[in-house]
């Protein structure tokens, strides 16, 4: 199983906590709630195997696109 453990700001209300992000199953695009606001925030994983990297993207999900 590969792990990586991440310190994090929540979009919301700005809380410190961890997160354990699990990258043994390549890509992911999923929520997770704060233990603080118990808002959700959305995660996105990307691994790049050639270069052995993870690369996340942490936001609120409620941003607009145009």
């Amino acid at each position: 199983m590969k792990i990586k453990t991440v310190n994090i700001q929540c979009p919301h209300c700005g809380h410190l906590m961890h997160l354990t992000l699990d990258y043994s199953q390549g890509d992911q695009d999923y929520f997770e709630d704060c233990s603080n606001c118990c808002n959700p925030i959305h995660i996105r994983m990307q691994l790049d195997e050639a270069n052995q990297t993870l690369s996340y993207n942490i936001d609120a999900d409620d941003e607009q696109y145009y």
